[in-house]
């Protein structure tokens, strides 16, 4: 199955010491810095997000000889370029080890994003083509839960991207040359999140290598050239994955139904097996 997170990753710390005077920082792909500061018997643990877009991060902790001081949220968006201190705790036996072990994970977007259902999407290509629809809504080979409401569209490697609905580019990878049925290859998926006024999140997966034409913090308008579609990362055949998502906790995206112009008119569930041309 497709793994829509963007940016997931589980951290794991740990300090067992008498005395603990340190400071320790993990940043993880320029996105998100987390910082364990400990000193005068307290145990801080603060979060940094390191671009101007919001994300949504969820953490726990193991701990002992430890007592927290706070009532924080297990899940909370972080908005862009802002810092935070998540938990405080304080040691109870300063000359006892203490254990702390944060668990956390996170993904871009605002969590739980309302859509917009006002708004009409226009689908992903040139107007001038129609391409037909390898998985619907609900598709049984793998567009269940969390993506449920995604669309894969059978398309040739190097064929050109429309944005679907305008925003600002979040998130891009373009570097990879890999794909297969292995869900090891999940991995080595190439793709372009573009976020939506509304805080869901546009991603468009399988790019070619070197196949995203816009940076991070990009301004895109709806029906704008985007990309190359591919055959990179978890697929079995050349296709663009499609998908509009809100973040939900620990590292979770969760697609949700949007509607589409065609030359046909608006349709709210295109079918598996059918050709649309893009309005």
């Amino acid at each position: 199955m497709l793994t829509k997170n963007i940016g997931i990753l589980l951290g794991l710390a740990l300090l067992s010491v008498s005395h603990v005077h340190a400071a320790d920082t993990r940043c993880h792909r320029e996105w998100l810095c987390l910082h364990t500061v400990n000193s005068n018997g307290f145990v801080e643990y603060q979060a940094e997000n390191k671009r101007p877009f919001p994300l949504t991060l969820s953490f726990r902790f193991d701990t002992r000889n430890l007592k927290r001081l706070d009532t924080s949220p297990e899940t909370l968006t972080l908005p862009g370029n802002e810092a935070r201190v998540l938990a405080r705790f304080k040691i109870i036996n300063t000359g006892k080890p203490v254990r702390f072990k944060p668990v956390y994970d996170w993904v871009a977007g605002k969590l739980n994003a309302e859509h917009d259902d006002s708004v009409v999407y226009r689908l992903p290509y040139d107007s001038a083509r129609a391409y037909s629809i390898l998985q619907g809504y609900g598709g049984r080979f793998s567009h269940e839960g969390n993506e449920r409401y995604t669309l894969d569209f059978n398309m040739r490697i190097g064929t050109p991207i429309h944005a679907a609905r305008g925003g600002v580019v979040i998130d891009v990878v373009e570097h990879n040359d890999k794909g297969g049925w292995n869900p090891a290859f999940s991995r080595y998926a190439n793709y372009i999140v573009i976020e939506h006024e509304d805080g869901t999140t546009g991603e468009y997966y399988h790019l070619s290598k070197n196949g995203a034409f816009l940076d991070i913090g990009a301004r895109v308008e709806e029906g704008q050239l985007i990309g190359l579609s591919g055959n990179t990362g978890h697929t079995a055949m050349p296709h663009l994955h499609f998908g509009v998502y809100r973040a939900a906790p620990w590292g979770q995206t969760i697609s949700v139904p949007v509607s589409f112009k065609t030359r046909e008119g608006v349709i709210d569930n295109p079918r598996r097996g059918r050709r649309y041309y893009a309005e």
